[in-house]
């Protein structure tokens, strides 16, 4: 058996619960601008920090309203699990600043669903703290991720492994991006897996479980 035909048999295990959870990111777009919000600080706590701390500090400062009332302080002492806190909590802050208007958190109206890639460039452009793959990983995270990948440590090594890639690239900028996001759209146009479906069964494989 082939490693195509096996990445199948386990897309055909994990397909129903993979759609379940991409439902779960479409349904947050329609909440509030607060849930989106929190959704795109927890991908600015991701980088180089294990996903399900970074969800359970950010389910944490929501809960006690220093998410979007907080000093940076205080929005501090909440990442404690979180690498790099003094930092994260920075671009948290100064994101909350970018994007309230006349008091209020205004983030839906920076999203074009139209234009996801576009949408990608302004915040990786405008959001500190945020690069391709974050601004990547929260568009998916609100159910926006057809068109694009989040290109992190497990999709490079299955890249690898599926000969998508020679080597993993020492550096990533946003050019190289594009190009291994083209490279997983061909994979995804030959498997027949969508976009999104791949990033989770690729991710499933990696950890175990699908998540965010």
């Amino acid at each position: 058996m082939n490693i195509i035909t096996l990445l199948h048999k386990d897309y055909e295990i994990k397909k129903k619960e993979i759609r379940e959870r991409l439902d779960d990111f479409s349904a947050v777009w329609d909440e509030s601008e607060e849930r989106v919000f929190s959704e795109l600080c927890f991908c600015i706590c991701t980088p180089q920090s294990k996903a399900v701390y970074c969800d359970k500090a950010v389910r944490s400062l929501v809960l006690s309203g220093v998410l979007f009332k907080g000093r940076e302080k205080d929005i501090r002492d909440n990442l404690k699990a979180v690498r790099f806190p003094n930092n994260k909590a920075g671009y948290i802050y100064r994101a909350r600043l970018l994007f309230t208007d006349n008091g209020s958190l205004s983030v839906k109206k920076h999203i074009d669903p139209a234009d996801i890639p576009g949408t990608r460039t302004w915040l990786f452009k405008n959001v500190k703290g945020l690069g391709m793959k974050e601004a990547s990983h929260f568009l998916r995270n609100i159910g926006f991720g057809k068109e694009i990948a989040i290109v992190d440590v497990h999709i490079l090594r299955k890249m690898l492994y599926y000969g998508l890639l020679k080597e993993i690239p020492k550096t990533i900028s946003a050019k190289v991006y594009v190009e291994l996001e083209d490279s997983i759209k061909g994979f995804s146009s030959k498997t027949g897996i969508r976009m999104d479906e791949l990033d989770l069964l690729f991710w499933s494989q990696a950890t175990g479980h699908i998540f965010k």
